[in-house]
């Protein structure tokens, strides 16, 4: 067993009786959330909810809606792609594996390995296919396997993209196939030195012309030094002819999900801010992604609030920084962004988007672990954000954790991956756009 490991495990056995806690008043959501002091502790506040099996229950939803699994048994399910016929491909897999540098990593990586499926990921597609429209699954069968921690999906023209986390590759794909024809083509390498964070996010541009790749930094805030944040915290602009790439924007500490605005075809992320400056910074938001933009990693948060501990500063870069357009709450961990279409899910859930919400480490009061809706107006966010999907959480242990979100227009159906059950659910209204009016919950993340 590590040494430094076994000289740090009473520190990470009693870590959870420390850090201070999070204060209820504070709003942490929406476009101005509330930022208190900086608390850069030597132990940050770290716990994470175990593991524990739904027993015959379900996720909590809102009245006049319902929620089924239509696949379980999978390893480790991430993103999600609905495919023209309405197959749904189940990216599954898990990758990453970044040396500690400091005691305090061995300590994270240990509290956050207690908040993980023991299933091993597939490293595989799984495409699900409801033949007869029931809302049930009729076939789920392998796709392609032997990939290496496959996360981004998208379709142009085709063609299946997926974003591994070293490589981009193209799948051909004809209508109704339920497996790869052959193995997949390499269109680009993507940046894999040392992988902290590995999820390489995707989608492609309203007319197929581009696809976006999210490529996570490799540190918290810079502490394994910046020659290794080369191509990292950024989002690659690709060329899915050429493999041809460009850095489209930067200084986005983890961008997690991309999608494309439907109202205004602008490419939108959602990110996980950095961790450590205490349970409610820094908040993970969702915004609008400028191209050539810089969004504030690792100098600065939420437009220019210096983070002190990177060293040297670069206060030109802070000048520079874009404030992002919503607040998602501190230590949410969102891993999911889709967009509705034709009238969504009907009330409430009629124009906006889904975010889905892995969970927090980095605090004693766990946030997160639910899907939102965050309502838009004419292309913008406007309003706090709704519960969709609640109850992962029970009696102290996570029954589940939303990571990939996908709103199916065709079905008016919203599906959720879910990573510690291994399970991929289905949301359908109930009730028709009209009687679906009573008050919807609203999200309490902070």
């Amino acid at each position: 067993m590590n040494r430094l490991f076994l000289s740090v495990l009473p520190l990470a056995i009693t870590v959870g009786a420390c850090g201070s806690s999070s204060d209820p008043s504070l709003d942490q959501t929406g476009a101005n959330p509330d930022l208190p002091e900086q608390n850069d502790a030597l132990l940050p506040a770290m716990e994470i909810p175990t593991p524990a099996g739904w027993n015959g229950e379900l996720p909590t939803v809102p009245d006049g809606f319902k929620i089924r699994p239509i696949a379980e048994n999978l390893k480790i399910p991430r993103q999600l792609l609905i495919l023209p016929n309405g197959d749904i491909l189940v990216a599954e897999g898990s990758g990453g594996k970044a040396p500690k540098v400091r005691p305090k990593d061995v300590i994270a990586g240990w509290i956050k390995g207690q908040g993980k499926s023991p299933v091993e990921g597939g490293d595989r597609l799984t495409l699900l296919r409801d033949a007869d429209g029931d809302g049930q699954t009729d076939l789920q069968t392998t796709f392609a396997k032997g990939l290496d921690a496959p996360y981004g999906l998208a379709f142009v023209d085709g063609s299946i993209f997926v974003a591994n986390q070293g490589n981009l590759l193209r799948f051909e794909y004809t209508d109704g196939m339920t497996q790869a024809s052959g193995p997949p083509v390499e269109v680009t390498k993507l940046p894999a030195v040392i992988n902290h964070h590995w999820t390489k996010a995707m989608t492609a541009s309203s007319d197929g012309s581009k696809l976006y790749v999210g490529i996570g930094s490799n540190s918290n805030v810079g502490e394994r030094g910046m020659d290794v944040e080369e191509d990292r915290a950024v989002i690659w602009e690709i060329d899915p002819e050429t493999g041809a790439s460009r850095i489209f924007a930067s200084g986005l500490r983890n961008p997690t999900a991309l999608a494309i605005n439907p109202w205004t075809d602008a490419l939108w992320t959602v990110v996980n801010e950095r961790d450590e400056l205490g349970p409610q910074l820094v908040p993970d938001y969702m915004t609008s992604v400028r191209e050539g933009a810089f969004y504030g990693w690792p100098y600065s948060y939420y437009g220019q609030h210096v983070d002190p501990r990177i060293q040297p500063q670069r206060p030109d870069l802070v000048q520079k920084a874009i404030r992002p357009d919503y607040a998602l709450g501190s230590h949410v961990a969102a891993l999911g962004l889709s967009f509705t279409t034709s009238g969504g899910l009907g009330e409430p859930f009629t124009e906006g988007a889904f975010v889905g919400q892995h969970g927090s480490w980095n605090r004693k009061d766990p946030s997160g672990y639910r899907v939102v809706f965050v309502p838009f107006a004419n292309g913008r966010p406007a309003g706090k954000p709704i519960d969709v999907a609640t109850g992962f959480l029970k009696d102290g242990h996570a029954r589940g954790r939303p990571v990939g979100v996908a709103y199916d227009r065709e079905r008016r159906a919203l599906f959720i991956a879910d990573d510690v059950s291994n399970t991929v659910w289905r949301i359908d209204p109930t009730v028709t756009t009209e009687q679906a009016t009573e008050p919807i919950r609203r999200s309490n993340s902070d």
